[in-house]
């Protein structure tokens, strides 16, 4: 069996990098996608998914060095349940609504364009960004 989820969305903090007890990094991120659609009612509608992203190894250390706050980010890896419940994680916002988050290892992580001048992506990366997302980091 095998599976993989390709995401390309933004930071939603500042990268937490960390050294396991055997020494291999660890940075989490936290990326937030956006999705808009138009409903049946014909009004714009705009989602905002949360991923909790864990990337080990030399890779978690230069994520950790390169990215920050807002920027795009494309990511590939896998998909991990919450142990407890086997689906998402489950949290309450600061306004008192319930949300959701996914957690994934990273296997690949491509920085992207930000779109603002006098930015530039590292060589050999390319893609293009989602918006930075508007609601409150849920973790």
């Amino acid at each position: 069996m095998y599976q993989k989820i390709t995401l390309i969305g933004n930071l939603g903090k500042d990268p937490e990098m960390k050294y396991l007890a055997n020494g291999t990094p660890l940075t989490n991120l936290n990326v937030a996608t956006n999705n808009t659609y138009t409903n049946q009612q014909g009004e714009q509608v705009k989602e905002t998914m949360w991923f909790r992203v864990s990337v080990f190894g030399k890779q978690a250390e230069t994520v950790s060095q390169y990215l920050s706050k807002g920027k795009p980010v494309y990511i590939e890896g896998r998909l991990r349940g919450d142990p407890q419940t086997g689906g998402p994680r489950i949290y309450t916002r600061q306004d008192g609504t319930t949300g959701a988050s996914f957690d994934v290892t990273a296997s690949v992580v491509k920085f992207l364009p930000s779109g603002q001048r006098g930015e530039s992506a590292p060589s050999g990366e390319a893609g293009a960004g989602a918006e930075v997302p508007e609601e409150d980091i849920p973790f």
